[in-house]
This record gives C-alpha cells, structure tokens and sequence, in this order.
C-alpha cells in the first residue's frame, strides 16, 4: 500500500485506522463527512503529528463525482463510511440505504474506473442477526433484522458483484462488535462507562443478549491484514475475538473496574423491537486465522480498562443523562 483512501476516516474505527496507517508509513488520503465547522470528527482527537501526514477531504458518500475524485490515485480503499447506529436506523431507514448502499456503489464504480488495486469494504456482524447456530462463521445465513443491517447485507452483495462482474478486487471484512478509547455513546460499553462515571443509576435496555466484543486496536489490525492479503480477495472474513459476554456480564466487569456498584434500571426507549433484537453474538474467527494469521491480542479486561482511562479524561465530550440514538 502505497496512497491509501479510508472512507469513513472521521469516525470511530476510521480514526484507529487511519493513525495506524500513518504511524506505519503509508500516505493517507482520509474522507471526512463535509460539515460548515471544517470539523474532521475523532481526526480532530490525534496528535498533531499524525493530523499534519494526513491528506484530508471533506465531502458526502453520496456524490458519486466528489468520490471519483477522492478515488483518484489510490491504489487501496478502506471503505468505513456508513450510517451505523441500529436504533436511529429505526427511525430514517432511507437514509441507511441511501448512505450505506448507494455510498458503497459510488465507491466501488470509481475503484473500477481508477483500477484500485484493493478494496476493503466493512460489513458488519449485525448481518447475521440472533445467532442460529454458534459460533458463527462465514456461511452462517444472513438476517436483516434491522434497517441498519439489511442496509448492509445490501452492500455486501452489491460488493461481491462488483467482484463478479467486474473483477474488482474487493475483501469484505466483517467485524463483530469492536469498542476502545473514541467509540460514541451510541454504543453500549461507552454508555455504561459514561453513566457509571457519572454516578446515579446506569439507564441501559435489554441486558441478556450476548455480544462478542473486539478491542479496536485487534479490529484495525484485522483490516491491515485483509488489505494485505491477496487471498482475501473474493472473501468475506470475520473478525471477532471468539467469547461472548450478555450485556449485564459487561456491565459488571465495568462496574468493577470503575469501582462502583450503580443500580441497573431498564429504560424501553433503549430496547429494540423484540423482533429486531440480535439476541447472540459469538465469532467463528478460524478463517480470519488461516487466512490472514489473524488473532485478538487484547482480552476484555484489558480493553476494558484503557476504554475506562481514556473515558475518564474526556467526560467532557458525553451526554450520560441522555440517551444518545
């Protein structure tokens, strides 16, 4: 890799990503959601060293001229970019198709004009919905079970024809529920930590399901390792650490590291619709092994603990009163 695009850059996994590919010497070109405050998102949050190597553009997944020319040059793509909160994907279904489907198409039309050399398009494991089976591996059926994740199904596929049809030389990676130092309050562990931090009770919805949780430093070198390997073309590959935990478990480990013990109180707005609940989450990482010799490096108390720290020196940047959608 060369001059590398990471789409998504200003996000959450996006901005792990593109420090890494920064600190490992690669020229990154970082798309950013165009906004009138020139604010790069959880770009802003790196040091200024690896902020002035990074070549950033702002603009909108959507336009498909705006993407050409962010295309233009690189010879691999990270493709983060996406709507990915489930329960606002309840609430503005057309926005998760016209951002996560039509973003993709556009991204993948100019890796075919440009002859990109290598596509990493990011799945999720949102996918597969409640576990029918576990754990769960590549052939396990896909379940759209939110508009969120139906959003991505598509876009998985539409990424497999582009490989099909045009060869286009796409990876889909797709990573289970990753958390670590910058992740919104959208997400359940940042929203336990910031509630807990806070003092009072601790507002969360259903507390059973299990979910498979990936320190996002492991996440970002299973992206690196995709991008690198040629037999990734084609594939579609999860990356999870292979343990899952319900969510009151989580919610435990976080309290006991803080060294709290907040009452839990059950908050309806927080819970999906029984239906569109993911009830089990657990990863089948074998292939990620063979593949791409892929393996978590970081238990969940590890990560747990520098999520905590980091969170605890940037309060300032959470709501924990309100419930972040």
């Amino acid at each position: 890799m060369k001059n590398v695009l990471v789409t998504g850059a200003g996000g959450f996994i996006g901005s792990h990503l593109t420090e890494r590919l920064v600190r490992d010497g690669h020229h990154v070109r970082a798309l950013v959601h165009y906004n009138s405050r020139n604010d790069w998102g959880q770009i802003e949050l790196l040091s200024e060293d690896v902020r002035n190597a990074i070549e950033v553009v702002s603009g909108d997944i959507m336009d498909p001229f705006m993407v050409d020319n962010a295309v233009r040059g690189c010879d691999t793509i990270f493709h983060l970019c996406s709507l990915i909160a489930i329960p606002y994907s309840y609430v503005a279904p057309q926005a998760y198709v016209a951002t996560n489907v039509s973003g993709a198409i556009n991204v993948l039309q100019a890796a075919r004009q440009h002859s990109v050399e290598k596509v990493v398009h990011t799945s999720t494991s949102e996918c597969y919905g409640t576990a029918r089976y576990a754990p769960i591996d590549e052939k396990h059926p896909l379940q759209g079970q939110s508009p969120y994740s139906a959003s991505k199904i598509s876009a998985d596929f539409i990424a497999e024809s582009f490989w099909r049809s045009f060869g286009v030389p796409v990876a889909t990676i797709r990573p289970f529920n990753t958390y670590g130092p910058r992740q919104s309050a959208r997400a359940v562990i940042p929203t336990i930590i910031s509630q807990a931090l806070a003092g009072g009770v601790v507002k969360l919805g259903s507390v059973h399901p299990t979910r498979d949780m990936n320190f996002v430093a492991d996440t970002v070198d299973g992206f690196i390792k995709v991008a690198q390997a040629e037999a990734a073309i084609g594939e579609v590959i999860n990356i999870g650490s292979g343990r899952e935990f319900t969510i009151g478990e989580i919610a435990q480990k976080i309290f006991d590291i803080i060294g709290v013990q907040p009452q839990i109180v059950t908050d309806d707005q927080r819970k999906r619709p029984e239906k569109s609940e993911v009830e089990r989450l657990l990863c089948d990482n074998s292939k990620a092994a063979t593949l791409l010799d892929w393996r978590p490096a970081t238990d969940l108390d590890q990560g747990l603990a520098a999520t905590i720290a980091w969170l605890r020196d940037n309060q300032n940047r959470y709501k924990p009163s309100v419930y972040n959608l």
